[in-house]
């Protein structure tokens, strides 16, 4: 097998808790929209998620803040929004301790599927943009409304790795386990909710993927 060189990590649900997303999508949207269109917040919640639906996850206008403000016609701009929630922003509470450990080892990088304007704000705000040498958004970097193998290959390319000298953790076991494995990454699943059959590449917490390199 050829020697490990570089770990990649998926953000939200993987390295920070994803309650900051939730509150910006799921409240602070609602919110606003409530507001402009003099309904009650649970009306405005049922109406926003219909349209979510409508747009669906396999649009890249379904990433996009900047999209939905337009949509919507809200009021402010996205960018205070997104700051009004920053407080919510938390690491899980192993990440720091991890990623100092692996960063003496191996070059580290972020592949997240959520817009740059999040990954960005995410990884200021927890202080471990240090501990990567690239950080890179699907959606925004490559278009990209999923992390599919060309994904994860081309992210190989750029790097100047190969696949089999790759490992990538993540918490969405399609994307994150799947796909980088079709490519011949060697991924590890990340269910922290420990939901899904045990094998050997799931990991209930990031220091279960320290004693797996171990």
């Amino acid at each position: 097998m050829a020697k490990t060189k570089l770990i990649s990590f998926d953000l939200d649900g993987t390295l920070v808790d994803p309650t900051y997303t939730k509150w910006v999508w799921e409240i602070g949207i609602p919110q606003l929209y409530a507001q402009k269109n003099k309904l009650t917040v649970s009306e405005a919640i049922a109406m926003v998620t219909n349209e979510y639906k409508q747009i669906g996850d396999t649009s890249l206008a379904w990433y996009d803040i900047k999209f939905w403000f337009k949509e919507f016609n809200l009021p402010g701009n996205w960018q205070d929004l997104m700051k009004k929630y920053r407080e919510k922003i938390r690491l899980y509470p192993e990440v720091k301790e991890v990623l100092t450990r692996l960063r003496q080892h191996y070059d580290l990088i972020i592949t997240s599927n959520a817009a740059r304007e999040f990954v960005e704000m995410e990884v200021e705000k927890t202080g471990i943009k240090g501990y990567f040498t690239r950080i890179f958004s699907a959606t925004s970097d490559f278009q990209q409304v999923k992390k599919t193998p060309q994904f994860y290959k081309e992210i190989c390319r750029i790097i100047g790795v190969a696949p089999s000298q790759t490992i990538h953790v993540g918490d969405h076991y399609e994307f994150d386990y799947l796909a980088p494995r079709q490519l011949g990454i060697n991924a590890y699943y990340l269910d922290r909710n420990g939901t899904d059959p045990k094998n050997n590449f799931i990991l209930k917490n990031l220091k279960d993927f320290i004693r797996f390199l171990k």
